[in-house]
Formats: C-alpha cells, sequence, structure tokens
C-alpha cells in the first residue's frame, strides 16, 4: 500500500474526493509538492469516473502526462511528473514560490489563458457550473439559505438556473483552468503566471474563470474585467459576453458555497442568524454582499 516518506510535510490543499493528501518534500536538492489520488473504489460516486465532469478523478495527472499546459499563454503548469500504480497516481511537482500575483496579473493572464488550444481529447472538463449545481439540486436546492432573508432572491436565481446554464452554453467556449483560486494561482515566470492543481482544467463559457476568481480577489469587478479583456485577443468573445459568463458564474458559484458553509453550522443551538458571523460563514456572505449587482443584473435578464 502506498504511504508518504517519512519526513515530508502535510498541508492543505487538494481538496478532492480523490485526494488522499499533499506535501511538502525534496527530491535532492529540489524542492517538491506531492500530491497522492486515489483510484474510485466500487461505492464511490459514478462522476469520479466520468472523463469530462469537473471531478474525474485522473484529470490532473493526464494533463500532467500529455504537457497540455506546459506552454499554454498566460497560464501554465510547473515542471510535473507522474507515476501510477494499482491503488491510484502519485503527482510530484515543482514546488511553487509566491510570488504575491495582483488580482490584475492574475485576470489578464486568465483572459490571454483563453485563447489556449487544448486540443479535444476526451477527458477535459465541460459544463463545470451545471454538474455543480446539478449536485445541490439532489441535495434540494439551496434549502439553508432559504430561511434566511435572502430566501426570495436565493428562490428566484433558483428557478432561473437552468435558462441561464443554457445562456452560458451559447456563449463562446474556450480554456478554463476551472478553479482559479488565489492558492492554485501562486507563481509567475516572465508574462505568465504559474497556476498549479489542473484537475479541473476544461472548457468553459468566456468570462468563467475570471467569475470564480472574483469570489475571492481583493480588486473589484470593473478592473477585472479590463484586465481580463486586455489579455482577451480580438474577436474571441465580446464585452458583454464576458460581463454575463463571469456574473452567472460568480452568482451561481457564492449562492452555492454560503449555503453550504450555513448548512454545516445550522444544527447547532441557536438560531440560524446568530451564526451569520461563524469564522466558517462570514466570508461567504461577505463574498455574497460583493455581488450585489451581479445579482441584480442577473433578476433583471
Amino acid at each position: 500500500m502506498w504511504q508518504p516518506e517519512p519526513g515530508w510535510l502535510a498541508f492543505p490543499g487538494g481538496t478532492g474526493a480523490s485526494t488522499v493528501g499533499v506535501w511538502r518534500a525534496a527530491v535532492g536538492d529540489r524542492a517538491v509538492v506531492v500530491k497522492r489520488l486515489a483510484a474510485p473504489a466500487e461505492h464511490d460516486p459514478p462522476e469520479l469516473s466520468d472523463p469530462r465532469h469537473f471531478a474525474y478523478w485522473r484529470r490532473e495527472a493526464d494533463v500532467a502526462t500529455y504537457g497540455l499546459v506546459a506552454a499554454t499563454p498566460g497560464l501554465r503548469a510547473p515542471l510535473t511528473g507522474v507515476e501510477e500504480d494499482g491503488d491510484g497516481i502519485t503527482i510530484t511537482q515543482d514546488w511553487v514560490e509566491d510570488a504575491a500575483n495582483s488580482g490584475l496579473f492574475v485576470a489578464l493572464a486568465m483572459g490571454r489563458f483563453a485563447a489556449a488550444d487544448l486540443g479535444h481529447v476526451r477527458w477535459l472538463a465541460r459544463g463545470q457550473l451545471r454538474d455543480r449545481l446539478a449536485r445541490v439540486e439532489r441535495r434540494g436546492g439551496w434549502e439553508t439559505i432559504g430561511r434566511t432573508t435572502a430566501s426570495d432572491i436565493a428562490d428566484a436565481l433558483w428557478r432561473k438556473r437552468r435558462r441561464l446554464l443554457d445562456a452560458l452554453d451559447e456563449l463562446p467556449q474556450v480554456a478554463q483552468h476551472g478553479d482559479p483560486v488565489p492558492g492554485n494561482l501562486p507563481g509567475r515566470a516572465g508574462d505568465d503566471l504559474i497556476a498549479v492543481d489542473w484537475g479541473s482544467l476544461g472548457y468553459g463559457p468566456v468570462g468563467a474563470d475570471l467569475g470564480y476568481y472574483l469570489l475571492m480577489a481583493r480588486e473589484e469587478f470593473e478592473p477585472l474585467l479590463d484586465a481580463y479583456l486586455l489579455g482577451l485577443p480580438d474577436g474571441l468573445a465580446t464585452r458583454e459576453q464576458v460581463v454575463l459568463g463571469a456574473q452567472i458564474t460568480a452568482v451561481y458559484t457564492v449562492f452555492t458555497r454560503a449555503d453550504w458553509a450555513l448548512a454545516r453550522v445550522a444544527g447547532g443551538e441557536g438560531a440560524l442568524a446568530g451564526k451569520f458571523r461563524h469564522p466558517s460563514v462570514a466570508p461567504h456572505l461577505r463574498a455574497l454582499q460583493r455581488q450585489q449587482a451581479a445579482v441584480e443584473a442577473l433578476l433583471e435578464l
């Protein structure tokens, strides 16, 4: 059975369903990060074995093996090695130093990456937001948010979800990292950003990566939008298309995250409203409040 080596330093990261753990280690004088992925077992969710689903268990390893993002514009991966055995896959990649990238540089890089040619390999993720909302639907929707003062807004957005997901499908479909949180976008090499955790790589609506990133960005939407558009090649998409892709992605993602966070603490003692300041809830509610303009825009569609 695979085991981490003595002396490896475990640290948070790689929270996917197939991730066994992530460690910082050394190979000679080379600092590396080691991630272990477990192959799906008999009773694991079938989506882990679906090559087009965002949760496909081995996508990050296949991305590295194919060298798919070794030289892409805007975003690219560090040097990565892959070893596979009967129980799973071990991914070893160069440690990426934090370059303290600004949000404007990140948005510019994501705009450039949107034009990357990833080819047509069958295991690239597609329809990521649709799949994520399908998970929520199986759990009954945004039930906990429905117990708050935002219930009417949440209900209106939930009822519009299929129409807005269809609108996303009609936008230009471009290359997307799929999980562009700041922790996955640490490095820099010249004009390119060095990104990690490529397990959700695929094609999605233009602006979607920007919408995901927006929820944890320090900067406001307009300057990030301008930077993304600056990186986007001429003719690939209009400003209005990017705005729509970013707004739908951001709003439905932040409502889903806020509902999930509230649901985790809802069972404790006291009224639900008294838990809005819980440290695991408050950041999601602040992110939701920042999307007020986008929420209003979607409600008018």
